[in-house]
């Protein structure tokens, strides 16, 4: 079990309590204030961080985030300029957004793309939106890029690591604002674990094994 954050993500807390003060304010004052309530329900299930189960062994790959399979494909990575296995996790507005290490592994590099916010469920959201890559070295020496990528709702990219972070499997690295995406880049031998459509868990659910 890896849980060193609060069950309701700090990230949310100025979102929680701004939209808590306007509904009192607007209850107070005798203003419709449910519209003031739902966005207060809403950013209160939407920052939740509960904690997890680390699943696996040394070889798993485990989910990054929360949400639907979206690609499950052999690609170029343009990370680190090769032939690679893709697997994709798109959260939707309820998903927890919470990212966490797919594996054990030091950060090695890491890019941070501006750019555009398309719907994330969109292949092409990868190269054309917003996004935060990480280049992963396992113990063993294997390669694998996590990218974290904005949506269309997602305006923020929260990113805490630097090149040279040690990285336990599971262990908290970032969040996403409002709906997003996660790319996995990994070895052409990895065992995929996983299928398109189907729902994963951060680092409860194991997509792929490494050779």
């Amino acid at each position: 079990m890896n849980y060193p954050h609060p069950f309701i993500a700090r990230e949310g807390w100025p979102f929680i309590a701004g939209s808590l003060v306007l509904a009192l304010i607007a209850s107070a004052a005798g203003f419709w204030s449910m519209p003031f309530w739902l966005v207060f329900i809403f950013c209160l299930q939407f920052f939740r961080d509960p904690a997890r189960v680390i699943a696996g062994g040394e070889k798993s790959v485990l989910a990054p985030a929360d949400g639907r399979i979206v690609v499950v494909e052999e690609t170029r990575d343009p990370y680190l300029n090769r032939r690679a296995l893709k697997v994709s996790v798109f959260m939707n507005v309820f998903n927890v957004h919470s990212n966490r290490a797919p594996l054990r592994s030091s950060v090695e590099n890491k890019w941070y793309n501006p750019g555009r916010f398309l719907n994330a469920d969109l292949d092409k959201a990868s190269l054309e939106n917003e996004r935060c890559a990480l280049h992963l070295k396992t113990p063993d020496g294997q390669d694998v890029t996590c990218v974290q990528i904005a949506g269309l709702i997602a305006r923020r990219i929260l990113n805490y690591v630097a090149p040279g972070k040690a990285l336990e499997a599971g262990e908290r690295f970032g969040f996403i604002r409002f709906g997003s995406r996660v790319d996995l880049y990994l070895p052409l031998d990895a065992q995929v674990k996983v299928v398109i459509g189907e729902k994963v868990y951060a680092s409860s659910s194991i997509l792929a094994e490494l050779a």
